[in-house]
């Protein structure tokens, strides 16, 4: 299957270097994305720009792909499948919800000068940095892309209400499936509150788990392809 993979903030497409073979050996097709303001040396990118980077992804794929959104790129997958509901043929949103119409689409940090750097460690101490080890944190820091702030702060527009016959998955990496359903219950992520075709699936690490649990990863994604 096409499986197309956005990372999430200050990451480009090589977050994704060692669950690509992984996917390749099960048999699929996965195309990692590189969005424009995160690792294209665009610093002017606006959110608009990767949500077309994405659809022409969805667009080139040969078959109908399934889409795989992580942390605030969670939000670009869902868009993609309001933007093409009868082109993607799963969501997969690992390690966050997407943001409602009429959100900003990430602005969770400070920018300066236009951008928004990786804020260090801090904000991520506990559950969603517990598996990295200080070579990995210091990885991590160093090749953290600044996110521009058009991207960070652009609205996102939902229009197609065909986007919740969409299936979706939600992997669940520092949190559990009980904890996604009781937050989902409470009111905290509406799109997912109205999806269909909703399943939940557990991966035991942090926040990050193309890094810390590629394998793993690759095979959950393998088995929702499969039931796509």
């Amino acid at each position: 299957m096409d499986i197309l993979l956005i990372a999430g903030l200050w990451l480009d497409g090589s977050a994704w270097d060692d669950v690509v073979p992984a996917l390749e050996e099960l048999g699929h097709r996965p195309v990692a994305l590189t969005l424009p303001g995160q690792g294209d040396g665009t610093e002017s990118a606006t959110l608009e720009d990767q949500v077309a980077a994405v659809l022409t992804a969805v667009d080139a794929a040969p078959e109908k792909p399934m889409v795989v959104g992580h942390s605030a790129a969670c939000t670009l997958a869902w868009l993609a499948a309001d933007a093409r509901p009868e082109r993607v043929a799963k969501a997969v949103l690992v390690g966050g919800f997407p943001s409602a119409d009429g959100q900003p689409y990430a602005d969770f940090f400070e920018t300066k000068d236009g951008l928004m750097p990786f804020p260090g460690w801090g904000p991520f101490e506990g559950p969603d940095s517990a598996d990295l080890d200080e070579e990995t944190r210091s990885r991590f820091a160093a090749a953290a892309i600044p996110v521009p702030e058009q991207v960070a702060k652009g609205t996102v527009r939902l229009k197609d209400e065909r986007r919740f016959d969409v299936p979706m998955l939600l992997v669940c990496p520092e949190f559990t499936p009980a904890q996604a359903r009781e937050w989902i219950d409470a009111g905290d992520a509406p799109e997912i509150a109205r999806t269909k075709h909703l399943d939940f699936v557990d991966i035991d690490s942090g926040h990050w788990p193309m890094i810390t649990k590629p394998v793993e990863l690759a095979r959950l994604l393998a088995a929702a392809a499969a039931d796509a």
